[in-house]
């Protein structure tokens, strides 16, 4: 006789009618909003409402007491970077002392430290570059930031293959020193892409770490170390050297383009307070002001995963500037590298600037005039000049043809033979000059600016969703008795005949070749890491629902008509799934879980004792 399967399920194709938490990050929308349904209405968007995944123990319970769990939660390590008159640049100092970092990536934090000789940067300046982790080493504290992790935006998701470095770079005259300069970075490694928050906690310490050295830096890090867990969705209060950084972290369940304010509550101590609207987002207006005219174009280039090079005059602009490209797809997730600061030090340097195969899929930001002739036969390079506000509308500028970059030295433009797929918005172009004109907040602009990147990347990727709603087989198709159904695989042609009545002239008034610019895309690294999170996140729902269908059957009754040796198979596989539940987080109810140990416990009692020992002690395979 059928006995509830193991595992199963994981068949090909994708979808679904709920709130994407690991694919596109775009809600699903009202009826109303959506327009008409494509064939397949009847499909899984009518198999239940999901169920809130089972809920873990509260983040501060989960976290160890230990020294410095709290501290490695947020943060890797501190790094300070020096230069010597004999080794160049070294790590003079690594905080905690226990910190673990290999020869290959402190040499990776040493070079991408310090910016290139031809920046020229004196004073402080601040960036952010990312680098590759060695392989093979164990994180602590997994299971507790897996699940701040499935919390967040699939935007925000720690990607465990790669650090952040966040800098602030000191360069100063010093008689006293044989190099005539004072030269150090203050380097803070963490796996999170808060780059706001780090940004801010760098500019509050740095000036005073180089003024008071060592016994500070330890001072900051044990301030850190009390810090409350990064929970998304809580208001935090970070304490860092008499200041308090209130924040908050966003959430999958946040409405995209929405961003909770932050009150800044009045400290009754002597403590100073202040309110970061954001911890990850940039300055959207400020960076895209030297390619105003493109931004657009840029957006389609990001989106199709094109090889993207920034050349800037020094990482303050190239990291940022990196930075916003990823960003201006949210809420759709970059799935590609990008390195907000590229050397030609860095271990990946002769991969991704081999002429023996096309560029890769990849967004890096340099500053070394050495890239102009290195990079010369990339597709598409950005090259910009001192990020300035403009004091006036700028005026149109052309896209200028590769052939004619030859230096660093060139004007400020995009140098690409990319024709866009849509035609140029010209209403946010016109909208951004008149704030320009206006004298209208950089911040006012970014918003303005944001909201746009989100209107156009969600008209995009609502019928993708919308589409993939209708590959879920029916509620009727689950058996408890089954292994659970597949989903329906996806079909490029099916998808492009729903776009004539359900495609992005729904929500959008752009006309162009939207067919074409879907089919570039569907071939595109960042179609393959949406597509791979939605089949995941559907299969787990069908697993659900397959979980919920056996808790709805008589098990005892069914046992009693069965074999010993089928029920001891029976039980195995129910614990199977309970334990499937929790290690996958799969979106089922406590009740549900509860219900099916009650089953399970039943079950085992109405066997003889010497079974009942056995299959009491047994967890499960």
């Amino acid at each position: 006789p059928p006995t509830p399967s193991g595992s199963g399920g994981s068949g090909r194709g994708d979808g679904s009618h709920l709130t994407p938490r690991g694919g596109s990050g775009v809600r699903a929308m009202s009826r109303r909003e959506r327009g008409p349904e494509p064939g397949g209405a009847e499909a899984a968007a009518q198999v239940a409402e999901p169920a809130e995944p089972a809920e873990p123990e509260s983040p501060d319970q989960c976290l160890s007491l230990l020294p410095w769990d709290r501290f490695s939660a947020w943060l890797h390590c501190m790094c300070v970077v020096g230069f010597d008159l004999e080794l160049g640049q070294a790590v003079e100092v690594i905080y905690p002392p226990h910190s673990k970092l290999t020869d290959k990536e402190k040499t990776s934090i040493c070079y991408l430290s310090f910016p290139d000789s031809n920046s020229g940067c004196l004073g402080d300046t601040q960036f952010c570059f990312r680098f590759r982790r060695s392989p093979g080493r164990k994180v602590s504290l997994c299971c507790f930031l897996d699940q701040l992790d499935r919390d967040l935006p699939v935007y925000l998701k720690k990607d465990s293959a790669y650090y952040y470095g966040y800098v602030y770079f000191r360069q100063i005259r010093d008689k006293s020193l044989k190099r005539g300069y004072f030269q150090k970075s203050l380097v803070v490694i963490s796996k999170l892409p808060y780059v706001h928050l780090f940004r801010t906690m760098l500019k509050q310490i740095a000036p005073e770490y180089f003024e008071k050295s060592e016994a500070f830096l330890e001072a900051v890090c044990s301030d850190i170390d009390h810090w409350p867990p990064p929970v998304p969705g809580k208001v935090l209060q970070l304490s860092i050297m008499g200041i308090i950084m209130k924040l908050r972290i966003p959430t999958y369940r946040d409405k995209p383009g929405t961003t909770p304010i932050v009150q800044n509550i009045h400290q009754a101590d002597a403590q100073i307070s202040m309110a970061l609207p954001t911890v990850h987002e940039v300055d959207l207006f400020r960076c895209f002001c030297p390619v105003f005219f493109h931004i657009q174009m840029l957006w389609e280039l990001v989106l199709l995963g094109e090889p993207l090079v920034v050349m800037a005059p020094s990482p303050a602009e190239s990291s940022e500037t990196v930075l916003a490209l990823v960003s201006c797809i949210s809420p759709l997730k970059y799935c590609s590298d990008f390195r907000p600061y590229f050397t030609i030090h860095d271990s990946e340097f002769k991969e991704y600037t081999t002429r023996t195969q096309a560029p890769p899929s990849v967004i890096l930001g340099v500053t070394n005039p050495f890239f102009a002739k290195t990079l010369q036969h990339w597709p598409h390079i950005i090259r910009i000049g001192d990020i300035k506000l403009p004091g006036e509308v700028p005026k149109q500028v052309k896209v200028k043809k590769l052939k004619n970059l030859k230096t660093l030295d060139s004007k400020p433009g995009v140098y690409t033979s990319y024709k866009p797929y849509l035609n140029k918005d010209e209403e946010i172009v016109k909208q951004l000059q008149k704030g320009v004109q206006q004298k209208r907040p950089t911040e006012a602009q970014s918003v303005i600016l944001r909201r746009y990147f989100l209107e156009l990347t969600e008209s995009f990727i609502i019928p993708l969703e919308r589409y993939v709603a209708s590959l879920m087989p029916l509620q009727k198709c689950i058996s408890p008795w089954k292994s659970p159904p597949q989903l329906r695989q996806f079909s490029q042609d099916d998808f492009m005949k729903t776009l004539e009545k359900a495609g992005p002239q729904l929500t959008s008034g752009l006309k162009g070749d939207w067919i074409g610019l879907y089919r570039h895309f569907l071939k595109s690294p960042n179609f393959d890491g949406w597509f791979r999170s939605r089949q995941k996140e559907m299969t787990q729902k069908l697993e659900a629902l397959h979980l919920e269908a056996l808790c709805n059957e008589n098990l005892v009754f069914w046992s009693q008509k069965h074999t010993e040796v089928e029920t001891v198979d029976l039980v195995l596989k129910l614990k199977n799934k309970l334990l499937q539940a929790g290690r996958e987080h799969l979106p089922v109810k406590n009740d549900t879980l509860k219900k099916l140990q009650t089953h399970i416990n039943d079950i085992i009692l109405a066997l003889p004792d010497d079974l009942q020992d056995i299959l009491l002690k047994t967890g499960t395979a």
